[in-house]
């Protein structure tokens, strides 16, 4: 029986590191379904907008991360290319490829410190400013506090973000997916604790700082702590170059960042500011669920990253569109599915008033039109993502004119279409320009892939 599991896990593309992180996703999609339940009966809908909306405004993070993990990720992979292992902790090798991660370790453990320190600033300001501004009449709900916990919870992570990218740039994908299970599971049981006790806004915040721990703690303990320092003092004459190597690669991830913030973010606190905490927390809680699909279904992507760019370093770009062929069609296929058993769900609650813990569940969701328009953006993001995922696995950004003019005409359509006709202008203006995107990217994939390989 289990060779069998296996055999078929094989054939569907679930390696280690995928199963670990499909865990994760379905823990993440299932525990927040059943968190959209404890959100809908223990919050009032204008809590549920400050829910929602808190992670609108903690996404600003993007602004100081500028896209630097995922780069670390893809560079330390192509310098693995080039050692040996002896063991979990030690290896051998190009003394260059050695130095330069080892260079690259220092560099990011310093940015990542001091950015950390400037993002908790950020988030203290932003959302002060925000919430105190458009839920001054908002005045029974106690979000200050909770928003204080958020702002350092999420500072924190930020600064453990390049360790665990560097790690999944040494192969240690499925350990990293592992410990992130482990963490997930132990804040969605906390949050439902919290929720089950009435701690109301302050449920989220209080089990993400106390499941913060465990993965440090995962670090310092285990074989990971040691790897790390055999690589610190692997230093050599060979540096990577941040000016003349990360810089021009980065600046052009991190436009492509922001612009994404301002295609997928802005949707909340538009709706909280123009038409109140009740209607953005419709907004939240459906993206809520279509984002845990879109994460469900890329994780078959983004787990290969590492593979993607051991395969381009070493030219084997046969077997690379082979196996990211392949990946996209089995990811791709999972998120349609996915997508309509949800739809399905929810016409279902709908149509026959079923009630959950006495309370109309698919009345804290969009309405189905403007939910329907927010879907076809999912898929269809899902494949752009895809093609982007390959192309930056190259050390480059391709996507950068696209991603700046779809920020731009996401901001303008989001902010002027929801002032007049509020969520249904909202969901009409994203659904298409990214099918606009969506034809744009493919012809960058496609002129590009043929250029870049034919060099």
């Amino acid at each position: 029986m289990i060779n069998l599991i296996k055999k078929g896990s094989k054939k569907i593309g679930i390696d280690g590191a995928i199963a670990y992180t499909i865990l994760s996703r379905f823990i993440q999609a299932g525990g927040g379904l059943i968190t959209l339940l404890f959100v809908a009966k223990c919050l009032s809908k204008v809590e549920q907008g400050y829910y929602y909306t808190f992670g609108s405004i903690l996404a600003i993070q993007i602004f100081f991360e500028l896209g630097l993990s995922s780069i670390i990720t893809q560079f330390v992979a192509h310098e693995t290319a080039n050692i040996t292992w002896h063991n979990t902790t030690s290896f051998t090798g190009s003394v260059e490829s050695s130095s330069r991660m080892s260079s690259l370790l220092r560099f990011t453990l310093k940015w990542f410190a001091v950015i950390a320190v400037l993002l908790l600033i950020g988030l203290l300001i932003a959302g002060y400013a925000f919430f105190g501004k458009f839920g001054e009449d908002d005045n029974l709900v106690n979000w200050k506090i909770p928003w204080f916990i958020l702002a350092i919870n999420t500072s924190m992570s930020l600064m453990l973000s390049p360790i665990l990218a560097f790690l999944e740039g040494l192969g240690r994908i499925r350990e990293v997916a592992k410990i992130r299970l482990v963490q997930q599971t132990i804040q969605l049981f906390l949050i439902l604790l919290f929720f089950s006790l009435g701690f109301k806004l302050f449920a989220s915040p209080l089990a993400a700082i106390l499941s913060f721990g465990i993965v440090p703690f995962w670090i310092l303990m285990g074989d990971k702590k040691k790897l790390l320092i055999f690589i610190w003092y692997k230093i050599d004459v060979f540096t990577v170059n941040y000016r003349e190597e990360i810089f021009p690669y980065q600046w052009k991830i991190a436009i492509s960042w922001i612009s994404g913030y301002f295609i997928f973010q802005l949707f909340n606190p538009v709706l909280f500011a123009t038409e109140g905490a009740v209607v953005a927390g419709q907004m939240g809680m459906t993206l809520t669920v279509l984002n845990s699909i879109f994460a469900l279904a890329f994780s078959w992507i983004s787990t290969k990253v590492p593979v993607f760019s051991g395969l381009i370093a070493q030219k084997e770009y046969e077997k690379l569109d082979s196996l990211f062929n392949k990946t996209l069609i089995q990811s791709a296929f999972l998120n349609f599915f996915v997508l309509t058993f949800f739809f399905g769900v929810v016409f279902v609650l709908r149509h026959f008033e079923i009630k959950i813990e006495g309370k109309n569940f698919a009345d804290r969701l969009l309405d189905f039109l403007p939910m329907f328009f927010m879907m076809i953006p999912i898929l269809l993001n899902h494949i752009v993502g895809s093609w982007a995922t390959y192309l930056r696995c190259h050390k480059k950004e391709p996507m950068l004119l696209q991603s700046v003019v779809m920020g731009i005409l996401c901001s303008i359509s989001t902010v002027t279409l929801g002032h007049y006709f509020g969520v249904i202008g909202i969901t009409t203006g994203y659904m298409s320009l990214t099918i606009i995107g969506f034809v744009w990217t493919y012809f960058i994939f496609k002129n590009k892939k043929k250029e870049w390989h034919n060099e």
